[in-house]
């Protein structure tokens, strides 16, 4: 494609180009170029506009729309490749137009800004995004479940401090992070509906004179509303920092699950088996499988948590209204949906089809510590002693325990008693792990029926 010097771009003020530094400098076809059907989208809309205020003709307006098209087109086929004169997507758009239409193509621009039709392109992309990650969460939601549902009568210890603490069942873990995603869907949710106003029609900053009808082109374009401070319109980029916020509390709740992978990966552990499908191996040392995908999705926050500091230090000393720092913004909210994708598909891959839990390995874990020390406690309140005092007899009885090298459930049953005569026989059946699992049927608690009625809630809120 064709394209004049540089000092065309701008009016007959300017005499000469821009220094080719700075020119690179400048440009941001190199990153905005994926915002190309988002501008053709918003470029449409507003030649549909102009034509029905009579701002020019609806014949005008057809013929732009053609050529618009034509240009959607020649992108799909790989024939339009705009340059570094072109600076960005708009002004490539734009002079392949007037190729394309002569002078009709130069009424395009009309009652528009790039200020307003950046704002515009940007949220038409997130919008667009936002969607894909919702997505993206349901199907890793939907790969949790499906461990949960295989494993819903597994134990886990549950932990606190990393210090062996209750057991719990492996569904209610797993359930813990299909909760954390639905957060993540709420809170994305709820910035999409701040990412859906429309900032066209706010021209460069105050409005146009032109007789636009702003709504029309925000309803053709899916936006629930307008923009009511033109001002606001082309300065805010409050949208980007929640979006990036939001974002991060995707990749932080990915990392916590990473780490907890890594660890039951681990030999010390050994909950979990990785299949050769998500796993790597070592270049020296042959015994190694490496659990590669939850370090990078660990790693990869970084660069998301990142992107949020960038756009909160780009927007917080920026006066009204358009300041070229914005241009700022693009690179980051690409890369972070990029990576918030990346990272979700990888997880729900890993949970697919890349793990192997042990259960053996998971019984004999919750059979082999004092995490079942709170319930000899319960025991003795469910007989009448107030909790403070059996929780005191439960922790020296636990310290005895440690002196001899023997579990709870090793002791006879006169040792119980020499501790507190309420205990009985029965007190054996109460500290096995499946018991003290079952017998937390609080709601929301890790007892079998609340886990299977929260099994059974999230499959039919996710319509499977």
């Amino acid at each position: 494609m064709a394209v004049e010097s540089s000092s065309s771009t701008w009016s007959n003020r300017f005499e000469q180009g821009l220094n080719p530094f700075i020119e690179r400098f400048n440009a941001s076809i190199g990153f905005d170029i994926h915002l190309l059907q988002e501008d053709l989208d918003g470029s449409v809309a507003h030649a549909r506009m102009l034509g029905s205020c009579g701002v020019i003709s609806e014949t005008e307006a057809a013929r732009i729309i053609e050529g618009l098209q034509q240009i959607r087109q020649e992108a799909a086929a790989g024939q339009f490749n705009p340059g570094l004169a072109d600076e960005d997507v708009h002004f490539a758009v734009e002079r392949r137009l007037i190729e394309l239409l002569g002078p009709l193509g130069k009424k395009l621009h009309t009652g528009r800004s790039r200020n307003d039709q950046v704002g515009t392109d940007v949220r038409l992309w997130l919008r667009r995004r936002i969607d894909d990650i919702d997505a993206a969460l349901v199907r890793l939601e939907k790969a949790l479940l499906g461990q949960a549902e295989r494993h819903n009568e597994v134990l886990i210890p549950g932990y606190t401090h990393l210090q062996r603490a209750q057991p719990v069942c492996l569904a209610h873990h797993l359930l813990a992070y299909v909760q954390m995603a639905e957060r993540d869907r709420a809170r994305l949710a709820d910035v999409r509906k701040r990412v859906n106003l429309c900032p066209l029609g706010a021209a460069a900053l105050a409005g146009t004179p032109v007789p636009i009808d702003r709504r029309q082109t925000a309803s053709e374009l899916g936006f629930e509303g307008i923009y009511a401070n033109s001002l606001d319109a082309v300065s805010d980029r409050d949208f980007a920092v929640e979006f990036m916020a939001a974002a991060s509390l995707v990749l932080a709740h990915l990392s916590r699950l990473s780490e907890e992978v890594i660890f039951w990966a681990s030999e010390e552990f050994a909950f979990v088996g990785l299949t050769d499908r998500c796993a790597t191996g070592s270049s020296l040392m042959p015994q190694k499988k490496n659990p590669d995908v939850p370090e990078l999705v660990r790693g990869k926050s970084g660069r998301v948590f990142g992107h949020l500091m960038g756009l909160l230090t780009m927007i917080k000393g920026l006066p009204l209204a358009y300041n070229k720092d914005f241009q700022e913004d693009k690179e980051a909210l690409f890369d972070g949906v990029r990576t918030v994708l990346d990272c979700l598909e990888a997880m729900a891959i890993l949970f697919e089809e890349g793990l192997e839990f042990r259960p053996q390995r998971l019984e004999a874990a919750v059979a082999s510590d004092f995490s079942n020390a709170t319930d000899v406690a319960d025991y003795l309140v469910g007989k009448g002693v107030p909790f403070r005092e059996a929780y005191q007899l439960v922790g020296g009885l636990v310290k005895t325990c440690l002196v001899e090298n023997v579990l709870l459930r090793e002791l006879p049953l006169e040792r119980w008693q020499q501790v507190h005569p309420a205990f009985e026989a029965d007190i054996f059946e109460a500290i096995t792990p499946r018991q003290v699992v079952a017998a937390r049927r609080s709601e929301g608690g890790t007892g079998f029926d609340q886990v299977a009625a929260q099994l059974r809630q999230m499959r039919a809120h996710l319509g499977t």
